[in-house]
């Protein structure tokens, strides 16, 4: 574990694995950004089509969509150390073939496109551990300001990364933009091979693949404050991506750009962000979380406007400076609700999750929007996405962003060890039954709150639930549960969290007598 910095020191740069992690990765993602100008301004160069040009931003996005969750699914289950540097030297693997290709004249649009999609695969695999590494690195109160530093460091790269690779194609060409992507992955490299970590001692073995992957799933299917953040990521990226996989074009054809203007305007977006993450943080305690992600989605819906009507350049920088700022508020304002809707155990396939709805919301919108502007035009394309963006707000009303900390998600064990005769078998099916004792009279209230709390249930692995009410003696109601088997209902003592304990304390409030619910645990038959 990290030791803890005093108590003054409540930045999570005061932590110093945090510090230097943060900062290697503002340098590995200025040469991300480096490398992005010099992909999509090179395909406008290789390719004239509309789609073509969208096709650079879906093929960095895509893997994220096919591999965040099964990245995630690791990370909860092997070291996330090693997951990290392995993804790490893929990147760097392909960032320097790339280069090579391109400096021999070998890239075609579909190399280019096969490149960039391995690019994204370790972005993939990187990006959920990277997240989920976090609550590692700082202590609770820290974290929603590290996750806006997060933020941050990518957004302060995206000020630096894209005019950087913008002048350097315009001076030296795209294999060395590209070159220069692949020395920045040393950085993040070689804190990563530093950071002795150690992995969490846990009583129970790790869980298999497959299983980590069903069980991400299921969370996120019966967790509700992550599926608010899920609904609220489509609404906005979906319309979003419009203003990503179209900027290439409105620079070019537009605004008559070359690659170092281009570079600019991705310029002036990272420095909008970097104002707005540092006034997120003076707003974050006097205004309410959702009603910020409703005026970030009003600002970069007038953003995407204001692209689409503009003809200077001076004034689409203007433009994007607010784009700028607007991302940066919805993108930490959905960062943060997603890390604080999971606890550790599932921790990194919630935020796989996460980042799968995200990248494949914008993997779709690009191609989407791609298609509109190949039909009509750049400009028809941006006013339908901002006018979409707009109307997908009343999202907020039904969907609202939680401010604060959160429930407490860490774990309880309040959960009794049950008693069995010798050792069960760890793949027998297990049936769980708890009988409770309610007054009559608050059968019909105790049952409707039950319902409430079976989400828990199968969040936490349950594959079928019912509740009972004995015919013979009313008030005797049972609740059931089955799980797939011994090891699993183990794995659920160790999942319930204080928040759970909350909610069930509830529950056995309408239990009588002085005994508590009897639990019997049933296994089927070898």
């Amino acid at each position: 574990m990290t030791p803890a910095p005093t108590a003054q020191a409540r930045s999570p740069l005061g932590f110093p694995l945090f510090r230097a992690l943060w900062l290697a990765t503002i340098v590995s993602n200025i040469g991300t950004w480096m490398h992005d100008v010099g992909a999509g301004w090179l395909m406008t160069s290789l390719s004239p089509s509309p789609l073509m040009v969208a096709m650079v931003q879906a093929a960095t996005t895509l893997p994220m969509f096919l591999l965040a969750l099964p990245a995630g699914a690791l990370a909860d289950i092997v070291d996330r150390r090693r997951l990290l540097i392995a993804a790490q030297i893929l990147g760097l693997i392909a960032a320097a073939i790339l280069a090579a290709l391109t400096w021999l004249g070998l890239t075609s649009p579909y190399v280019l496109l096969a490149a960039t999609f391995v690019l994204g695969t370790a972005a993939a695999l990187s990006a959920p551990v990277f997240q989920a590494i976090v609550p590692e690195l700082v202590d609770k109160p820290a974290l929603p300001d590290a996750v806006a530093l997060n933020s941050l460091g990518v957004n302060i790269a995206r000020a630096i990364g894209p005019a950087l690779g913008g002048v350097i194609v315009a001076f030296a060409g795209t294999p060395a933009v590209f070159a220069l992507n692949a020395l920045s992955v040393f950085a993040v490299l070689a804190v990563l091979i530093g950071w002795k970590r150690q992995p969490a001692a846990g009583a129970l073995p790790p869980e298999h693949f497959i299983g980590a992957l069903k069980a991400g799933v299921r969370y996120a299917r019966h967790a509700p404050a992550l599926r608010l953040v899920l609904i609220r990521a489509v609404g906005f990226f979906l319309f979003g991506s419009a203003l990503w996989a179209m900027l290439p074009l409105v620079a070019r054809r537009e605004l008559g750009l070359d690659a170092a203007g281009y570079g600019a305007l991705l310029g002036c977006m990272g420095a909008g962000a970097v104002i707005g993450a540092l006034l997120l943080r003076r707003l974050r305690g006097r205004v309410a979380t959702n009603v910020l992600s409703i005026g970030a989605t009003v600002l970069f819906a007038g953003a995407a406007l204001g692209l689409a009507a503009s003809h200077n350049p001076y004034v689409a920088g203007g433009v994007m400076v607010v784009a700028g700022l607007a991302w940066i508020g919805m993108l930490t304002s959905l960062n943060v609700a997603a890390q604080m809707a999971a606890p550790g155990w599932v921790k990194a396939r919630a935020l796989a999750v996460y980042l799968l709805v995200f990248q494949g919301a914008m993997t779709g919108g690009s191609l989407l929007w791609g298609a509109l502007a190949a039909r009509t035009d750049v400009a028809t394309a941006l006013m339908v996405a901002a006018a979409g963006q707009m109307l997908a707000l009343i999202l907020a009303v039904f969907w609202r962003l939680p401010a604060g900390e959160g429930a407490d998600l860490s774990p309880s064990g309040h959960w009794a060890e049950p008693e069995t005769s010798g050792a069960p078998h760890g793949d027998r099916p297990v049936m769980i039954e708890i009988e409770y004792r309610v007054a009559s009279d608050r059968v019909g209230e105790f049952v409707d709150a039950l319902r409430r709390f079976k989400t828990v249930r199968h969040r936490d692995g349950a594959i079928r639930w019912d509740v009972w009410e004995d015919a013979a003696e009313p008030g005797r109601v049972i609740e059931s549960f089955v799980v797939e088997s011994w090891l699993e209902h183990q794995r659920q003592h160790a999942r319930v969290t204080n928040a759970d304990r909350v909610e069930q304390d509830l529950l056995n409030a309408f239990h009588q007598g002085e005994e508590r619910p009897v639990v019997r645990h049933l296994l089927r038959p070898i």
